[in-house]
């Protein structure tokens, strides 16, 4: 039945009418699905939440929106320097400049403060102490999306451009002679964050083609079939991209730039990976069989199982994410899993019918024959076939090495993955948004001006809501106390319950670092405890902090509590799909711990390479979920292929010796495919994102750990010393290896 089901499958998608129909049925598919629903890219949200609304920050959001409407929108902080001081002169063209910007307002411009109504010694006072720096606070409106806030900040560097020379704008930070201004604040990280990521979308496409491209031809030294899994990989993103434009369209699910640039990078690593478990097999085929459309379906036969169980793996494995709480995180399920199953589906039909299209010729110049074509080939040529003695290659070497010292492989594998996955656990986190951009990125240099010539809690004060019910209160004078607190601004009384207040509190460092997050739960308690001797009782519901700080505390007890949920399930949601395809508790077990280890072990590598060879201070927090799933999911790939070629042999051949060819068999794919997906998630270190830099390394170095160490030593050590007991209970299997053994 087996045999007869995967013969019918083989003919429909490598037959000589099969093939066509397949490839005309994606062509179709592909241009039916442009030509009715919108691309990806245009439904991408930039605005859409990363915060439950239960959480203290979104709560205090809310009401100041209500109470507070003044205060609502997103502000920007127009920061003026000059290194020998600001003169005269600079103070009357900022006047004039910020009346055309009153007069005149940008896109979506609130509110700002009105320089040029200050006399000239009033304005003098707002300058730094030590008079170099001046910060103009504006505001956009409220509800106004990150393209509607470029354009207004591209439209006040119009303006400045028009008023001043030379452009302020344009001016470098050491520029002695030279008055700067750059956009900072909420505003000017949000429009920075978005250049960013529209600036590395077109470069990070090409760059993952490319490094696709230059690898298929150094590893295969065949343009077509370099070609081959690009094409497969380019009709599979015509199909993916209108369909999750589609479901953008609808509601049904949100994405952003974040998750469609490392889509790209995921569908080109992992649906090469899936091509070349294919093409690996078929190529080995064709030395046997003459019949290409044959090759084909032993092809299928021996390899479509394992694509599809690796697919499965990481499509569900990537579902999960929907359970995540943090936005940023829940909006990458849909487009990674759908990306994978689509591709999945395609490495499975569209491939096998363009392999079967080429034939040989595929692998052009060194085109695979049969003993009997060559021997035809060169009686034509009149000449004769000298004598091969056919040499054990590197991967039987390795399988023999491993079957005869496991215990050592295991043991150094163990304490090398070991040694890095200690150094995990001295990794430092940041929830800093700044520290994600380049240092010379405009709202950074800005930010950097106010933290060293104002207080840096200027930049993003943390807002403090309180529902004081009519009695008089003593919080501003008891936060002013604390010795982390730099200024508390007056309170200001809510528009429609004037019970309500809020204060602006500046702290005295930096407000995106963590020092001043672990800040925010000892300010809500101390302004508990001092609105208790105020005698308003309830004071739990009745606080409410919200501003920057507040959010990325926010972020990090989110992201922690969705870490704490996330992995276990994935876990079991591997274990299952391994138990299901495998049938073994034993091969499961082994199979995620090793897997586990390498994924501990590149977080702790990653960091190493980062910190001591970089100087990262810090990467952002929640980084190693991100990793988690893509490390232990494709990682589980490489596991499944190579374990399903031992597990297929030991039917056949004794346990050692179907160790020892399973090795063999695919090393060199697996090799080839991991070279590939580290390569792809590399390029993300090219661009000047930093949070994409730390995850492109990580996840990178986690796949080429999976791809050196634990798939071609350790999980086969583990195997030859487990012995017959590696695949218990499989009953089929275990008896197979125990008759095995016995002969």
């Amino acid at each position: 039945m087996e045999k007869k089901w995967i013969k019918n499958y083989g003919n429909a998608v490598s037959g000589k009418k099969g093939r066509w129909i397949v490839l005309l049925a994606w062509l179709v598919l592909a241009a039916v699905l442009n030509v009715t629903l919108p691309q990806a890219n245009s439904q991408k949200n930039e605005m859409a939440p990363n915060l439950a609304e239960e959480t203290w920050s979104e709560q205090a959001n809310k009401i100041a929106e209500k109470e507070f409407p003044a205060s609502s929108g997103t502000p920007a902080l127009l920061t003026w320097y000059r290194v020998s001081g600001i003169t005269d002169n600079d103070l009357s063209l900022i006047q004039q400049y910020t009346k055309d910007v009153t007069e005149n307002p940008v896109s979506s411009q609130d509110t700002i403060v009105p320089f040029y109504q200050f006399p000239l010694p009033v304005l003098k006072e707002q300058l730094s102490k030590d008079g170099t720096t001046l910060i103009l606070p504006l505001s956009f409106k409220k509800g106004a999306d990150k393209e509607k806030i470029a354009e207004g900040i591209k439209q006040l560097k119009d303006k400045s451009a028009s008023i001043f020379s030379p452009d302020p704008t344009k001016a470098k930070i050491k520029d002695a002679n030279k008055l700067i201004l750059r956009v900072t604040g909420p505003a000017g990280i949000a429009q920075d964050a978005t250049e960013l990521f529209s600036q590395g979308d077109l470069s990070l496409l090409l760059g993952t083609v490319a490094i696709v491209l230059v690898l298929l031809l150094v590893i295969y030294r065949s343009p077509i079939l370099a070609l081959i899994p690009l094409l497969g990989v380019g009709i599979a993103y015509g199909v993916i991209s209108p369909i999750l434009g589609g479901i953008g369209k609808a509601g049904w699910a949100v994405f952003d730039s974040q998750a469609l640039s490392i889509m790209t990078v995921l569908l080109f690593g992992a649906g090469t990976d899936y091509c070349l478990f294919l093409i690996s097999r078929f190529r080995s085929y064709l030395e046997v069989e003459k019949d290409k459309r044959v090759a084909m379906i032993r092809s299928l036969k021996g390899s479509s199982g394992a694509i599809a169980m690796s697919g499965l793996t990481v499509v569900f494995s990537l579902l999960v994410l929907l359970l995540s709480k943090y936005g940023a995180i829940h909006r990458f399920a849909i487009p990674f899993s759908v990306s994978i199953l689509i591709m999945m589906i395609a490495s499975l039909t569209l491939i096998p019918a363009l392999l079967s299209i080429f034939g040989r010729v595929s692998f052009f110049p060194l085109i695979p024959r049969t003993t009997e074509m060559q021997e035809e080939r060169a009686r034509k040529k009149g000449k004769s076939i000298p004598v091969k003695i056919k040499k054990e290659g590197f991967g039987l070497k390795l399988g023999d090495f491993i079957i005869k010292r496991p215990k050592l492989l295991m043991t150094a594998t163990i304490l090398f993955l070991g040694v890095f996955a200690l150094f995990s656990t001295k990794i430092q986190y940041t929830y800093d948004t700044l520290s994600s951009f380049p240092k010379d990125m405009p709202s950074r240099e800005g930010f950097d001006l106010i933290a060293e010539h104002f207080n840096p809690g200027e930049l993003a004060p943390v807002q403090i809501i309180l529902q004081t019910d009519g009695k008089e209160s003593s919080v501003k004078t008891g936060v002013e106390k604390l010795p982390y607190v730099a200024h508390v601004s007056d309170p200001n009384q809510g528009a429609q319950d004037q019970n309500i207040v809020s204060y602006n509190v500046e702290l005295d460092v930096n407000p995106y670092s963590n020092e001043a997050m672990d800040y925010i739960p000892d300010l809500r308690k101390k302004i508990e405890s001092i609105m208790k001797n105020d005698g308003i009782a309830d004071t739990s519901k009745k606080v409410w902090i919200g501003g920057q700080t507040a959010v990325q505390f926010d972020t990090r007890q989110t992201t922690t509590d969705d870490a704490f949920v996330i992995i276990p399930i994935v876990i079991g949601i591997i274990a299952l799909l391994l138990l299901v395809y495998l049938r073994s508790i034993t091969s499961m077990l082994y199979l995620i711990g090793t897997v586990l280890l390498s994924y501990f072990s590149a977080l702790g590598l990653g960091w190493v390479v980062l910190h001591y060879l970089f100087d990262v201070d810090a990467i952002q927090g929640f980084i190693p979920l991100y990793s988690f799933v893509f490390i232990v999911a494709l990682g589980e790939d490489y596991n499944i292929f190579m374990i399903s070629s031992i597990w297929k042999k030991s039917k056949e051949m004794p346990l050692l010796q179907a160790i020892k060819e399973g090795v063999a068999e695919s090393g060199a794919v697996i090799t080839s495919a991991g070279l590939i997906l580290a390569g792809t998630f590399a390029i993300l270190t090219t661009l000047p994102i930093q949070v994409l830099v730390h995850f492109g390394t990580i996840t990178a170095i986690g796949v080429l750990l999976d791809t050196f160490i634990v798939r071609p030593l350790l999980v086969p050590a583990l195997t030859v010393l487990l012995g017959k007991w590696a695949f218990w209970p499989s009953k089929r299997n275990l008896l197979a290896v125990e008759r095995n053994i016995e002969k």
